[in-house]
């Protein structure tokens, strides 16, 4: 039988396991042998939860773990001019065109004027901007590249199937390089470069087994928000519901991301108001941070707005302001961003911790629609995984002019992906999707909220209740059902 020395050790090394603190006060409590056996006994039979419980708050870990913010937009709206869309689309130019110039096959492309009238199909390759698309007479495919310097047809003969695939995927105002040859102030496509992930970008797992949560779309104050459900999911984080296997991951959960939605809001589409049971803007944010409130004070909470927050709908939307969420900001382990924002989680001493890009998905819809290659692979609330593929590999959350609603900066293109993430986070479709692209892993939250009217009349079908959490030691991704988690 195990000293008192023993059960002790083995006792503060569950409790640190589980990310318990361990202070002199409850080391002093432990020379009560009734209290040591019953704290030993729990932790020989592994049971995180009941110990949580059985011990006074103050012994838990009540610091999250820190996060550091990498991008987050805080610009003030400017009056739109001509010179600011100029500026605006040079910037976004320049960063993207840089990303392509660096790929071996684009190491010597050439500005459009400088290949205007040769002859003899010279081989050549240009960077520059999808201005138009068209079909031709014979069923080719013409493209027009522009630059600062001018435009090109580009032609893509529709007998090359795999390249006149791609070529059809175009969209307006994403920025490409074209290899192939030129003649007569005409392209004949060969290749088409995009500025994609690197295949070298590193798959990294973090040296200890913690997970993160990812939530969007909760849309608390609507008439179909699932407020039980919701509130399961909270419990399961607090290790008070579901299967053991459940319960113990939710004990060595660190991070939850909320990408957007909280609430319904109000306003947002005619006659929203006969779908509240709040229909006041401050009341569905009170609810909510009541909700969150529960959250073990240990978990580090990452927020992002949405389209149905009390935000602009223009992006980059800027974080949602303290006059609604004044006591969710004074909450120690919460940190409030913009959307869209990137942010360093798991960072140490020795390793370098995750990038994580956060982007609700309000641009979504448009290329599920457009892309013919994503709009032949589903129903629209199936397509998010492949669309955000789509936009990693253009490296932008929304090229496409009239894709979004979009701030027009001078000084930034804030949708534009230049650092390449770890993580990539989303919602908007209502439907938990995933995938790992070069190194990226791509999750999106479903919701909280049951099929609306609007939904159907458009035909999204979405899957609530649905929360991926990912394992950030391994990356596998479990999706928890929490219309169908159990308390026991």
């Amino acid at each position: 039988m195990a000293d008192t020395v023993e059960k002790k050790k083995n006792v503060v090394s569950f409790l640190m396991q589980n990310n318990m603190l361990v202070t002199s006060d409850l080391l002093g409590k432990m020379d009560d042998p009734q209290f040591l056996d019953r704290l030993y006994d729990m932790s020989t039979n592994r049971d995180a939860g009941e110990l949580r419980r059985v011990l006074n708050p103050s012994h838990e870990i009540q610091e999250a773990p820190p996060v550091i913010i990498a991008r987050d937009y805080d610009g003030t709206v400017k009056k739109a001019t001509l010179d600011s869309f100029v500026a605006y689309f040079k910037i976004r130019y320049k960063i993207l065109s840089k990303m392509l110039s660096e790929r071996q096959e684009l190491s010597n492309a050439q500005s459009i004027n400088r290949i205007l009238g040769k002859e003899g199909r010279e081989r050549t390759a240009i960077i520059g901007f999808v201005f138009d698309k068209q079909d031709t007479k014979n069923g080719n495919l013409m493209v027009t590249i522009e630059d600062s310097t001018g435009q090109i047809k580009v032609i893509f003969s529709k007998s090359k199937e795999q390249i006149f695939k791609r070529a059809k995927d175009l969209m307006f105002d994403e920025v490409v390089g074209i290899i192939g040859q030129a003649s007569d102030n005409v392209m004949f496509g060969a290749d088409i470069i995009i500025p994609d992930i690197p295949i070298t970008h590193e798959l990294k797992k973090s040296p200890v087994e913690e997970y993160a949560v990812v939530l969007s779309d909760i849309h608390v104050g609507s008439n179909n928000f699932l407020a039980d459900e919701f509130n399961k999911c909270i419990r399961w984080l607090r290790g008070e519901t579901g299967t053991e296997k459940q319960r113990a991951i939710a004990q060595k959960v660190r991070y939850v991301f909320i990408v957007g939605d909280m609430v319904d809001g109000v306003g947002i589409y005619p006659s929203q108001e006969k779908e509240l049971t709040l229909p006041d803007i401050n009341a569905q944010y009170n609810e909510f941070t009541r909700h969150i409130k529960d959250i073990p004070k240990n978990i580090r909470i990452i927020i992002c707005p949405g389209n149905h927050d009390a935000v602009r709908m223009a992006e980059p939307q800027p974080k949602i302001p303290k006059d609604y969420l004044g006591d969710v900001y004074d909450m120690p382990n919460v940190t409030m961003i913009s959307n869209p924002s990137s942010v360093i989680i798991g960072r140490t001493s020795t390793f370098p911790g995750f990038e994580v890009l956060m982007y609700h998905g309000y641009s979504y819809d448009y290329y599920g629609d457009r892309v013919e290659s994503i709009r032949e692979s589903g129903d629209a609330s199936q397509r998010i995984g492949f669309v955000m593929r789509y936009l990693l590999q253009r490296r932008h959350l929304a090229p496409s002019y009239d894709s979004t609603q979009f701030i027009v900066d001078s000084e930034k293109d804030a949708l534009v992906i230049d650092s390449v993430p770890d993580f990539f986070f989303s919602g908007h479709i209502h439907k938990s999707s995933w995938l790992n692209y070069r190194g990226v892993t791509l999750i999106s939250g479903s919701c909280f909220q049951a099929r609306t009217k609007f939904q159907e009349k458009v035909g999204h079908n979405p899957d609530p209740c649905r929360v991926p959490v990912v394992n950030l030691q391994t990356r596998d991704i479990t999706v928890l059902n929490f219309s169908k988690v159990e308390a026991q």
